[in-house]
């Protein structure tokens, strides 16, 4: 049997975009909820919601939804930190996992149907890393098989997941996510996506 995780790394501080990125209104709910969501919809097995900046405020919006939230106290150090905080707290709830699907919220085209896709592309391939391509590059969302766990805990502060996808190429298999390179860090990007910066 295939027991997956998925951690939402949701802890930066929306520098650039000069609010939480995470309660922007995307398609009927904020994108810190939408995320979520698709991942309770696709994974029977532990969620886990990783919060830094912000935490307060953006935690009541997935509060009454079945996932595992916890704060990084060292958001400020680098996502190498949260993707640590997050691996150990999903493997806390589920020791036993093979994989753990990682995401970040401010993808907005992320959907179930990409989740699911890269959970059967994983049993069906064998391939121990799927990741997602888009823009000429591999990454988020990506999918490590259990054997890669302790090279996750390893990350430096500052290291992010794709330097193990790029270490470990030919572990890889890849799932096609054009919209992958759509993401949100400025109000332009938000904009772009059909929103006005009163929302």
């Amino acid at each position: 049997m295939n027991l997956q995780g998925i951690v939402i790394l949701a802890a930066g501080a929306s520098t650039r975009l000069g609010k939480p990125k995470q309660l922007l209104q995307y398609e009927g709910n904020n994108l810190i909820q939408r995320i979520t969501q698709i991942a309770v919809d696709v994974v029977n097995e532990p969620v886990v919601v990783v919060l830094g900046a912000h935490s307060d405020l953006i935690r009541p919006h997935i509060s009454r939804l079945p996932v595992s939230i916890v704060y990084n106290p060292d958001w400020t150090s680098g996502i190498g930190s949260s993707i640590r905080k997050g691996l150990r707290e999903v493997l806390d709830l589920s020791p036993d996992l093979d994989s753990v699907l990682f995401a970040v919220c401010d993808q907005p085209h992320v959907s179930r149907e990409l989740f699911a896709d890269m959970i059967s592309t994983r049993i069906n391939t064998k391939k121990p890393i799927v990741a997602c391509s888009y823009g000429n590059t591999l990454g988020t969302p990506v999918l490590f098989s259990k054997q890669y766990f302790g090279e996750l805990m390893r990350l430096k502060n500052f290291e992010g997941a794709r330097k193990i996808i790029q270490r470990h190429t030919a572990a890889v298999e890849s799932v096609p996510f054009p919209l992958g390179k759509v993401d949100i860090d400025t109000l332009q990007d938000y904009i772009a996506l059909g929103y006005n910066n009163t929302q």
